[in-house]
Formats: structure tokens, sequence, C-alpha cells
């Protein structure tokens, strides 16, 4: 496969949707071929993150790593993304860490969730068991959180927040697949376009996993195109000599450093989620009740990137007519980025992010709807 600049839509899961079905069956049928069909390694390296912390609870699907800690401050726990990548997404680099933008806006206790890469005698995992541990780490947290889901984060941050209303004081949701039907990316038509057991068959080929590894290698090598790199991260200008070939081979190494999944939890996702679209419509039954998202009631924080290939704008934004919560307690925001721009872009850490963090602390933004740039199209679906 030739080299090609960072596809975007293969950074998040579920990245397999990214091709036909046939041309994806066929290149991680091959590749497993030629690995001789043996199972992945486990993957041993630690994680690189930009800011000291320490995990204060080790779970069967995570670490929750604490950043500060202030005793008397409400907790905010970032819900990362489960997903091709690590959870350093959200603390990948100075200058481009959700993680820093969050603390010097003045938040000064905050966790993220850091999921652990599926062994072999994880893959009967499902939704439920990362359910129940996120639970566990808001109970060791105090049992009330502000809740900030990144991604596919954020639709387990929104779940947990219907399943256990009174354990969320604020949420928000970035980036987050809610309602599929909202709205179309190249990744939800070819997720609905692929039948159910295409994925099947590519978690048996994984041996009842996902294999992040021979996921990103069906990509080919790795791409050296800077300036899409640069497109992602909203590099300054100005940076360049040693300083940008640092940041260049971070962001390699992160994008090389994959996780698997369980194919029970993926299967779910993919069918529940993506397919009969479950958490919008009220269908979803999550660790024994159906989830009804009008149960959630707290005040909510939207925010979607303008120009995203992975999660449409209107994904989002339909989750305002989907909880309980009043309009008035609802506030919202387009970002002038891609997806990976909404958590790791130094221009949106930089002008959104402290807003969202003041709004979190009590300063609510000077008027609803205030940070959407003008403009056609700019805003959710009426």
């Amino acid at each position: 496969m030739a080299d090609q600049p960072f596809p975007s839509i293969a950074f998040l899961w579920p990245a397999l949707a990214a091709a036909s079905t046939s041309g994806m069956m066929s290149a991680l049928a091959g590749q497993l071929a030629r690995l001789g069909g043996a199972v992945a390694k486990a993957d041993s390296s630690k994680p690189k993150w930009a800011t000291a912390n320490r995990v204060v609870l080790e779970l069967p699907c995570m670490r929750l790593r604490e950043f500060c800690a202030e005793d008397h401050a409400v907790p905010t726990l970032v819900c990362a993304p489960f997903a091709l990548h690590r959870a350093t997404i959200a603390d990948f680099a100075p200058g481009h860490s959700l993680v820093r933008a969050l603390r010097g806006a003045g938040l000064s206790r905050i966790c993220v969730t850091d999921w652990l890469s599926a062994g072999p005698e994880m893959r009967y995992l499902s939704i439920d068991n990362y359910l129940a541990d996120l639970d566990l780490a808001a109970d060791e947290l105090g049992g009330r959180v502000d809740l900030i889901g990144l991604c596919q984060g954020g639709w387990m941050a929104l779940l947990f927040a219907a399943r256990f209303p009174e354990k969320v004081r604020k949420l928000v949701l970035a980036g987050a697949p809610v309602d599929i039907r909202a709205g179309e990316t190249a990744l939800s038509r070819l997720t609905a376009q692929m039948p159910l057991a295409a994925f099947e068959q590519l978690v048996e080929l994984g041996g009842g996993r996902i294999l992040g590894d021979r996921v990103l290698g069906l990509w080919g090598p790795q791409t050296r195109d800077r300036e899409a790199m640069c497109r992602l991260l909203q590099v300054p200008r100005r940076l360049g000599g040693p300083a940008l070939r640092r940041l260049e081979a971070e962001f390699q190494e992160w994008y090389a450093a994959t996780v698997d999944l369980p194919g029970t939890y993926y299967l779910e996702v993919v069918e529940w989620l993506y397919k009969q679209n479950r958490l919008a419509e009220g269908t979803l039954v999550a660790l024994g009740h159906r989830i009804d998202l009008a149960r959630v009631r707290v005040p909510l924080f939207l925010l979607a990137a303008r120009d995203d290939d992975i999660v449409a704008a209107e994904q989002v934004f339909a989750t305002e007519a989907r909880v309980g919560t009043a309009a008035s307690e609802i506030e919202t925001a387009m970002a002038p980025c891609q997806h990976l721009g909404l958590f790791m872009g130094a221009r949106t850490l930089r002008t959104i992010w402290p807003k969202i963090a003041r709004w979190l602390i009590g300063k609510r933004p000077s008027s609803r709807r205030s940070l959407r740039p003008a403009g056609p199209g700019a805003g959710p679906p009426p």
C-alpha cells in the first residue's frame, strides 16, 4: 500500500469502516496470513504522558490517572476514547494537551480514564464491563464528577450520565457520536453499509479481538506528511527546526502505539450504536436498565468540529433534543478544525477549552452559542 497522508478517519475507532468490505477483508486476511496467524504480542510499552500523573485506581478495563488533586474541588473526569489509539490523546504534548489546557484555566482536580489494551482473556468484555469500571472510577473520586467525554468516550460518558444521573454534576461531550442518523460521515455511511458479518469476521481474524497494530498496518507505512500533521495539530507557523521535528517524532510514536479491542465490546458498538442507533432512540440496555437520555438533566456543553469526517456536527448537536436538560442549561460550540483538532489542536486548546473549563467552574460564556463561528453550516441542524 502506497504511503499516504495521515487519514484522519484511521485514527479513531472504528477505522475498519474506512475501506470497502471486500478490500478491507482481503487486506486483513492477507496480513494475518503473512504473520502466520500468530496471536498479537501483548503491548507492554508504557504510554507517554506530557504531564506528570499517578495511577489512583487499577481496574480490569482501565487505570484511573490523576493529574492534579485538591480535595475540596469537584473532580473533572475525562472519559477518553477507547479506540485505535491510547488515552494519551488527552495529554499528548506541551501545547497539545487537553489536561494542561483545563488545568491552566483553573480546574484543579483532573483525572483521565486510561483504557487498557485488551488481552486475549478480555475478548468477551462488553460495554457493561467498561461502564461498570467508569462507575467505580466516579465512586473513587467521591461519587459525583464533572464528566468530559471525548469522541467514543463521549457516548460512554452520556450513557453513564443517563444510567447514573446522580453521579454527574456537569457534562461535556466533544466530537461524540450520539445520534448517528442525525448526520452522515464517510465513517457512519460505510459502517451502515457493511454487513455485521463482515465485522464479525474481522473479530474472528483477530482471535476474538480487534488488533490495533494490524488494523493500523492496513494503512501502509507511516506517512511523513508534515503538512497534514500540522493541520491536524494546528501547529503555529512559527514553529520549526528541532521543535517541529520533535513534535513530528512524538506524533509518529503516538500514531504507532495502538490498543486492541475486545470483540464483544466492538461488535456491540457497531451493531447497537452505529447500525441500530439504540442510544439516541432509547432502546439501549446497560447494566440491566433501559437507557433513557431524558434522565440526563445536568448542565450540558456540546462541542463539534466543523471539518470532522468521523463525527458529523449534527450527530453531536442532536443530543440537545434527546436529553432532559433545560435549553437554558445547554451550551454549544463549533470549532473550525478536524476531529483530532478538538482534543489535540493547539488553537482549539488555547481558545475553546479554557471557556469550557470556566463554564465547568461556574463562569458561563457571555451568551449561549457564542463560541460558534459565523457562516453557513456553522451551527447544528434546526
